[in-house]
């Protein structure tokens, strides 16, 4: 049974990839009943235990070229509380599900847009991906070594980070304003703008003059040696975030440099280059567990840099229960933690068209007539 402070939410979701079934998650496992619309499945697909994104919901498999499941499908729309789709400006209203024609049928419906650039402006019809979307808005070039191009930072900050959360907290914000105003309305959530967004923080620190445009040389990119990766003696690694002065004082402690004249000057940036290099060469006199013995726990600021599988064997995470074994498939469980109304993960990942007696059913929807 669906737990969460999202249930009884209903939501038809239009499968795609990405960013899209990552919102689609975010609300199923705080209670909404997702409901996706695939296309017709195909011979030798994937097996979908793995696609741990789309967990947590039903699928019904629909033809959105056929007149009878486009009605189908603006059937379900009609009955759900919030509807999110993924696909480049214009696609949905050539489908004939724009979200005039939806609102039409369903006043209450927060109809979610996710797109990389918005439904409007000149790169709204480009194709792209999170490493673009992030170019646009000065992160890109504020991650990584000085010395060599920026590389992708996974796609965590445009694709899931601009992109879901900021369209889960849209879908989250329409519903609690159409609770009260009876009304639904469109949410354009942009991967770029959400991007930008992310980096609010470093705008003001740029306009103040605490941030420069130089990578690898401010105070949380990678220049200031006490904010860091450093290299153990068996290769592995361990961070370090000594920024105010009294962890910074545990560092100094634990690392025995206490007294050290150099290391007093701790934010003068034009030290901070040769004090990193003697920071690397002292991490690799311990291999990180010896560096854990020494620090974790401590407020040094201090912690392993694991691996995915080291990640949910590690005592915080496994007190946490912050990783879950659903169908076989270890992944992070639900995020975050609500005291009276708890999150769940619904179930695994469906395959195409698992539910869709089930789900015509339930939301009370005429099913089309070779519906499964």
């Amino acid at each position: 049974m669906a737990t969460g402070p999202l249930k009884g939410v209903r939501i038809v979701e239009f499968a795609g990839i990405g960013p899209g079934p990552f919102c689609a998650m975010l609300l199923s496992d705080m209670g909404a009943d997702v409901v996706r619309i695939d296309r017709p499945a195909k011979s030798g697909e994937a097996d979908p235990r793995f696609a741990v994104t789309s967990r947590g919901r039903r699928s019904v498999s629909l033809d959105l070229k056929n007149p009878a499941d486009i009605e189908t499908a603006l059937g379900l729309i009609g009955a759900a509380d919030a509807l999110i789709e993924g696909f480049r400006p214009g696609v949905m209203e050539r489908l004939g599900l724009g979200p005039d024609v939806a609102l039409k049928r369903n006043p209450k419906l927060v109809y979610g847009r996710m797109t990389g650039w918005g439904q409007t402006g000149a790169l709204s019809q480009a194709a792209g991906h999170d490493i673009n979307y992030v170019s646009i808005t000065g992160a890109l070039l504020a991650m990584g070594p000085a010395d060599r191009p920026p590389p992708p930072p996974l796609n965590l900050v445009g694709d899931f980070g601009g992109g879901a959360l900021y369209l889960a907290m849209g879908v989250c914000a329409a519903l609690f304003e159409a609770s009260k105003s009876g009304q639904g309305q469109v949410i354009d959530c942009a991967m770029s703008e959400g991007a930008a967004s992310l980096a609010a923080m470093f705008f003001g620190m740029r306009a103040s003059g605490a941030w420069t445009d130089q990578r690898a040389s401010n105070l949380l990119d990678g220049g200031a040696h006490f904010y860091g990766a450093y290299e153990c003696k068996d290769g592995g690694y361990v961070s370090i975030a000594s920024i105010e002065p009294q962890f910074y004082a545990l560092l100094l402690e634990k690392t025995g440099l206490t007294g050290d004249p150099d290391f007093t000057r701790q934010l003068e940036r034009e030290g901070w280059t040769g004090l990193a290099g003697r920071l690397t060469t002292l991490f690799k006199t311990k291999t990180r567990d010896e560096w854990c013995a020494v620090m974790e726990g401590s407020d040094v600021c201090f912690a392993p840099v694991l691996s995915f599988d080291e990640a949910p064997k590690h005592a915080h995470n496994k007190d946490r229960e912050a990783f879950v074994e659903i169908a076989g498939v270890i992944q992070p469980n639900v995020a975050p933690r609500f005291s009276r109304t708890p999150s769940a993960v619904q179930g695994p990942p469906p395959a195409t068209g698992a539910h869709n007696a089930e789900v015509f059913s339930d939301w009370g929807v005429a099913a089309p007539a070779l519906a499964n």
